[in-house]
């Protein structure tokens, strides 16, 4: 018996600042791209958007290139001044972010005190000149 991939299906819903994404099936490298695309088009069309839900209990297989996406979506939902929340997450992926270390990364609360960005402003970073980290 051959297991063919479940091909990824979005349902939105929204509020006035607020939305929620539900993703049904696999977020790999076939389909990782329709919710990328989904995300970006939503946070460029609602600027007033405070929170951006991913329900997650219908989610099936996460690969590298589905990882990918969903750190680019906090990197974006976070310049844009949007709190991202993954809701209902199934064991399967809360075990992938903690090998990868990057769940506190995609599920920790903003800080206090954070301001939205500016859609010019950009993250200096700040690297040391000498070989110590000494100027």
């Amino acid at each position: 018996m051959t297991a063919h991939p479940q091909h990824l299906r979005l349902t939105t819903v929204d509020t006035v600042d607020s939305l929620r994404i539900e993703v049904h099936g696999d977020l790999d490298y076939d389909s990782a791209g329709l919710l990328l695309t989904e995300v970006t088009a939503q946070l460029a069309a609602r600027p007033a958007l405070m929170d951006l839900h991913l329900h997650c209990a219908r989610l099936g297989t996460v690969d590298s290139t589905g990882l990918s996406v969903l750190l680019m979506i906090g990197r974006r939902t976070s310049a844009a001044g949007v709190r991202l929340h993954l809701d209902a997450r199934p064991a399967k992926l809360d075990r992938l972010l903690r090998l990868t270390g990057t769940l506190d990364h995609l599920t920790a609360p903003a800080p206090d005190g954070a301001v939205r960005a500016s859609a010019t402003e950009e993250s200096v970073v700040a690297s040391p000149n000498g070989p110590d980290g000494t100027t």
